[in-house]
């Protein structure tokens, strides 16, 4: 039987390495490629949704040289779906597995769906390295809740599986894609003024997406052998002028890249070469994701305080003011400014640059809810992965993970370690590039007359500061010891005995 076949395209956005794309191609005669908008359903700004119209361009594009197009209806699935299983006689319907919660009550939904109009479905798992329900069965349908742990489960399991071929013309010979004159007006990818975004508020088009981008990107950090050799996250700067690691995380974020496909191109780097190892090599970046994602996958509310049966429960203020002036890049710590005018405008910041702002807003300085900083990182990040969103808000404010929480960011000394010039914050924030280096990051301390001489004055220009950072971090560190002590025996394990022995001791704020 040849089938009348529907591929949804959700993430994943590619044809290589995509086998439900492959499934619905296999004995098929008439084929549709989907892709459902949903407006509604999502809390990103402008810069991520001209990301995916990007993607979804590009894949139209692709599918068109194969002799395909790419169909764009606007909805939410369990409505869009029955009018076109009855439109277009579907007998057989494919997507990828998503392991977010909310995504698993829609394919839920959809499936139930499918069943009621006889159309079969199809599922397979390519967004992550290794099906994530294998790892938690080897873990008693647990998540690890260490990175060590991850590592020993995935040993058992072998290598990530190889990427499934890229389509081709061939797979869809005997397939056609029915299309109509008025495929574009009817089927076409919509403007960002169409869905209700503001075309004003994008920033510089420094990442565009799709999956031809992430290839071609993917192909220059490979020819960097050296470079992807000797590769270690915690020493790339998060006050470069131009990003210091591959910025590749958008496209694995919306599936324009296969992480298999990644994992695989490294694997061919490192053969015969001495290189960096897990966790800070960049297959150690690819296992982090793979550690949060299968969190995500099976911690409860993993993306919320209450009801997290990880997360630390803490009382944190509720504080507008301050989550306003962190969000709108008005705290008057230069550094912190910068960080968030970067992310508002480009829609990426260096991981390190995440964990200085994240720490500033929750355990460090303003003790609001780091739940407040997910939303707008999932607001203004291309990146915004739902999975590793919440896990490293989790760990940066100290409420799961991470049980150093006398380790601060300091909004001041942390930048001047790999930019002590200050031309990061003279690049984000004009109005203090002409302050004299002694200052950059303190301009409050500026007298009067240099101040003047820069053009800037401090509580005119340009906010002072919201918080005294050494005061505010002291204080808070004894609230976080008391959330800690609150919680007594269910309080996890240190992640190691180095920190096991450090919480001995009576903890002093250690500022990096």
């Amino acid at each position: 039987m040849q089938h009348s076949s529907i591929h949804w395209f959700r993430k994943g956005l590619r044809l290589h390495d995509n086998p439900a794309l492959l499934a619905a191609a296999t004995n098929c005669c008439r084929l549709h490629p989907l892709f459902i908008l949903d407006p509604s359903s999502s809390r990103a700004g402008a810069n991520a949704w001209r990301f995916l119209l990007d993607a979804l361009r590009d894949l139209d594009g692709r599918l068109r040289e194969m002799g395909s197009r790419l169909f764009v209806v606007q909805g939410c699935p369990e409505e869009v779906f029955p009018r076109l299983f009855h439109a277009w006689g579907t007998t057989q319907l494919t997507f990828e597995v998503d392991t977010e919660p909310g995504a698993r009550q829609h394919d839920a939904a959809v499936a139930e769906l499918a069943a009621q109009h006889g159309v079969e479905v199809i599922q397979e798992a390519s967004h992550t390295l290794y099906n994530t329900e294998r790892i938690l069965a080897l873990n008693d349908g647990k998540a690890p809740l260490t990175y060590k742990r991850l590592q020993s489960l995935l040993a058992s399991l072998g290598p990530p599986e190889k990427p499934a071929p890229a389509l081709t013309q061939e797979h869809l010979r005997g397939c056609c894609t029915p299309c109509q004159v008025s495929h574009d007006i009817d089927y076409g990818v919509p403007t960002l003024e169409e869905l209700g975004q503001d075309p004003t508020k994008v920033g510089p088009h420094l990442y565009p997406g799709g999956e031809t981008e992430a290839l071609a990107r993917l192909d220059v950090h490979m020819e960097r052998t050296a470079w992807v050799c000797g590769f270690k996250k915690p020493e790339t700067e998060p006050t470069s002028l131009s990003p210091s690691t591959t910025v590749l995380s958008p496209y694995l974020k919306f599936g324009c890249l296969s992480v298999r496909t990644f994992w695989w191109r490294l694997d061919e780097v490192y053969q015969g070469r001495k290189h960096s190892q897990p966790p800070v090599s960049l297959h150690g970046q690819l296992l982090w994701r793979e550690f949060f994602y299968t969190a995500g996958a099976s911690i409860p509310n993993f993306d919320r305080m209450v009801g997290n049966p990880v997360c630390l429960q803490v009382d944190w203020d509720d504080n507008p003011q301050h989550l306003c002036a962190w969000r709108e890049a008005q705290t008057g710590y230069p550094f912190i400014d910068a960080i968030m005018t970067q992310l508002r405008s480009e829609g990426w910041i260096h991981h390190l640059a995440r964990h200085a702002v994240a720490c500033f807003l929750t355990r460090g300085d303003l003790w609001v809810s780091w739940e407040e900083g997910l939303k707008v990182f999932e607001e203004l990040l291309l990146d915004a992965d739902w999975s590793l969103n919440a896990g490293n808000w989790l760990w940066l404010s100290g409420s799961a993970f991470f049980h150093r929480y006398f380790h601060v960011y300091s909004p001041i000394a942390f930048g001047k370690k790999t930019d002590r010039d200050g031309a990061y914050i003279r690049k984000y924030l004009p109005i203090l590039k002409d302050f004299p280096t002694e200052y950059i990051y303190e301009p409050w301390k500026a007298p009067r007359a240099v101040q003047e001489r820069a053009g800037c004055l401090v509580g005119t220009h340009y906010p002072r500061p919201i918080v005294e950072h050494r005061a505010a971090s002291e204080r808070n560190m004894g609230r976080m010891k008391a959330a800690r002590a609150r919680r007594g025996t269910k309080r996890e394990p240190p992640a190691s005995p180095s920190a096991a022995k450090s919480q001995r001791k009576k903890p002093k704020i250690k500022q990096h």
